[in-house]
């Protein structure tokens, strides 16, 4: 039962570290590059999905809200490039098959994660929705009239400001308990609460470091949804791949058993 409960270690590391985890996580990018396109490429097609689906329903004032959504459920949908970094890590080819959810394969925990996960993107969008009938009360239709209202209007900026302030701390909540958690899950030595405590205490140990991590990774998420989204295809899997060195850097590996 001790065994079980085993907490690892938590490093320390530079201020300077998330740039190191983006160099190593480009550089397997470009080891398994057919691979890791594919997967971004099927992501960023969801993407466009529901952007277009919002936008031909007349609900395309929603997508600041699924957009900050993404952040806190992303860390669950790279669970795929966290087992390609592994693989190359060990010297192995990833192939797309080998990295994508089979039947079968996708354990409790993971999915217990992932649930937490939707829940806090539930708060999130809840939250929004009564920002926003708080600050106005007319319902903006078009794009137009909301951006209109979001940038010339007291009222509009206040609810900017109001929503980014909570969004943020749901976000990086949501970036505490997952970053460290959901690769340390691929190992099926760990559980959830062992992996999401780990995920705590390796922030709360780095904050500065983590801050940093978190603001490069949702610079480089804005991006790639500036570019029509299009960009996620090369933006998520370098993130997942980089995330996985992040792991490495800040877990200490587990001590080998005596006897």
């Amino acid at each position: 039962m001790s065994e079980t409960f085993h907490l690892p270690e938590v490093n320390r590391v530079g201020l300077m570290a998330p740039f190191e985890w983006l160099k190593l996580g480009w550089r397997d990018f470009r080891r398994a590059p057919v691979t890791c396109l594919a997967y971004g490429a099927g992501l960023a097609a969801l993407s466009l999905l529901v952007t277009a689906t919002l936008y031909l329903t007349g609900q395309f004032t929603w997508f600041l809200v699924l957009a900050g959504g993404f952040l806190i459920v992303a860390p669950i949908l790279g669970m795929g490039l966290y087992k390609a970094a592994c693989l190359l890590e060990r010297g192995e080819k990833p192939a797309l098959p080998a990295i994508l959810p089979q039947p079968g394969m996708v354990r409790a925990d993971v999915i217990l994660l992932g649930v937490a996960l939707f829940v806090l993107f539930g708060v999130w969008a809840e939250a929004a929705y009564i920002v926003y009938g708080l600050s106005t009360y007319t319902l903006h239709e078009t794009i137009p009239e909301f951006l209109t209202f979001l940038l010339t209007t007291e009222e509009g900026r206040q609810m900017g400001l109001v929503g980014s302030v909570i969004g943020g701390g749901i976000a990086f909540l949501a970036f505490t308990l997952v970053v460290v958690s959901a690769p340390m899950l691929l190992d099926e030595a760990n559980n959830v609460f062992i992996a999401v405590i780990t995920s705590i205490r390796s922030v709360m140990s780095n904050l500065p470091v983590m801050l940093l991590w978190a603001f490069l990774i949702s610079a480089l998420v804005a991006l790639g949804m500036a570019f029509a989204l299009v960009g996620l295809a090369l933006v998520f899997p370098w993130i997942g791949l980089s995330s996985w060195h992040a792991y490495r850097s800040l877990v200490a590996p587990r001590p080998a058993l005596a006897g």
